[in-house]
């Protein structure tokens, strides 16, 4: 047995019912996180007509992805050191007090306070529910969980904005909040007993508190940098420049916090790894660039094709069910296959393809030609989270597996985040005749020739960011795996 893990591994192992039970609880867990993610954007015209505010709409969104990117890592050290279940009841406990909060809230300024609560809470259920799933089944296994955790993704990106449009436009915007104390409630009752079963690792940590003082400053001033250049302030402003070199700044000063911390908040043994690093790096660019394409892929059709907001999401609809069939293709062959990195590497190839003949054809693809280059893309890229996640869980030590599992999540995220600032700033910089264009309204002013060429260049960045995944895991080495949860 490991160093890291003595005596307590001796828990009472989960039963099968017992692993059902909880992995709905972390599905329904999982799918509140998402789901807030893309369930505000269609009610916040509604919100802002209640509430007043219109020029504070953006931070709705603003301050959930700030918390809830910023809290990630913690999560993760935090579960380390005081174990999953008390961990994921705390954030599902904030998430949904901060769900009520939002409900309630009589002013626009309430509103954005209690989604920056919510997101403290949202930050931990993601990263949490995949550390869970590897706390309970071996490697092998872990790979068809994975599955399920990408359709739900899927179905919230789907869902949300027509459930959201639904309670605004013929019930009440509040609902959009109110949902989530049901499925809050049933995620906690389902995890909350079964989880004290967990084996424990019973490794004593302590929490770098400088180094998490340090990583959410930079993440915030970074995270503002990029929801506000471009749009409030443009990127040669004053605000832009003063928040990128104090993001510069305090990233420098975490990572020499990392390099004199006796146990610093993300170790650095984790990220050089030669399996936790790269999978890391490949699953940031293949799932950031992929989140860019949620984004960017419908205002193209709307710009470019002229189709309205409903005929963009329904055309959307091939890019998000591909992410789940590839996952499945993914998840299930890691079961039963050695070679099991030949599955992304293979994947990323051919969304590598299918991304590059939209580039270079954008102008001229009929669209059942465009539509079956996304669905490729997208199924390719499906490939990439399930064999990410389990290779990172797979190598990273056991008491270091939640960290190492919420580092991995808080770089997708941040990558995700970057890549739509430079798509953004792509189309942007692209109108000549632009004053006052933002990404809200690009797709008020219907088709747009001149606007449309400028798409070819970001589906040239998005192979790009491909490429760059697709070599991270041909660097990755493809170690065993290993026969039991954790050892």
């Amino acid at each position: 047995m490991d160093a890291e893990t003595p005596e307590p591994y001796r828990a009472a192992p989960l039963s099968p019912s017992d692993i059902r039970s909880v992995f709905l609880g972390l599905m329904l867990a999982m799918l509140l996180s998402a789901l807030d993610q893309t369930i505000v954007a269609t009610a916040m015209p509604t919100i802002g007509r209640d509430l007043g505010g219109l020029d504070q709409l953006p931070w709705v969104v603003t301050a959930y992805l700030l918390a809830s990117t910023a809290v990630t890592p913690l999560y993760g050290k935090f579960s380390d050191m005081h174990g999953r279940r008390v961990t994921l009841l705390i954030a599902i406990t904030i998430f949904v007090v901060g769900s009520i909060a939002c409900a309630l809230a009589p002013t626009m300024l309430a509103l954005i306070l209690a989604r920056g609560l919510q997101g403290l809470g949202g930050g931990g259920l993601i990263a949490l529910s995949q550390t869970i799933v590897a706390d309970m089944v071996t490697p092998r296994e872990r790979g068809r969980y994975q599955v399920y955790f990408a359709a739900a993704f899927s179905v919230a990106s789907l869902a949300g904005p027509v459930l959201g449009g639904f309670f605004a436009q013929n019930l009440h915007w509040s609902l959009i909040f109110w949902i989530n104390l049901p499925l809050g409630i049933v995620a906690f009752l389902l995890t909350n007993d079964r989880l004290k079963k967990l084996p424990q690792v019973g490794r004593s940590h302590r929490l770098d508190v400088l180094g998490a003082v340090l990583l959410v400053g930079a993440n915030t001033s970074l995270m503002l940098m990029l929801n506000w250049g471009g749009a409030d302030h443009a990127w040669n402003s004053a605000p832009i420049l003063l928040l990128g070199a104090a993001s510069a700044a305090l990233w420098a000063a975490f990572l020499a916090r990392m390099l004199a911390a006796s146990e610093p908040l993300i170790p650095l043994q984790l990220l050089a790894d030669r399996v936790i690093g790269f999978a890391t790096l490949a699953s940031a660019f293949g799932m950031g660039t992929y989140i860019g394409l949620a984004i960017f892929v419908p205002i193209y059709f709307e710009v470019a094709l002229g189709m309205s907001a409903r005929q963009s999401g329904f055309a959307l609809t091939p890019l998000m069910i591909g992410i789940v069939i590839g996952s499945t293709l993914s998840g299930r062959l890691m079961a039963s296959v050695e070679h099991y990195k030949r599955a992304p590497i293979a994947g990323v190839s051919v969304a590598i393809l299918s991304i590059g003949a939209v580039a270079l054809e954008s102008a001229s693809l009929p669209l059942w030609l465009l539509l079956v280059l996304l669905f490729c893309a997208s199924v390719g890229l499906g490939t990439v989270m399930p064999v990410a996640t389990v290779a990172v869980q797979n190598a990273a030590p056991a008491g270091h597996l939640g960290t190492a599992t919420a580092a991995m999540n808080f770089s997708r995220q941040l990558f995700g985040a970057i890549v739509v600032a430079i798509y953004g700033a792509i189309v942007l910089s692209g109108h000549e005749a632009g004053g006052g264009l933002t990404l809200e309204t690009l797709s008020t002013r219907g088709a747009n020739p001149e606007l449309a060429a400028t798409f070819r260049y970001v589906f040239m960045a998005a192979t790009a960011g491909l490429v760059a995944s697709l070599a991270f895991f041909a660097l990755m080495e493809e170690r065993p795996f290993r026969d039991r949860p954790r050892d």
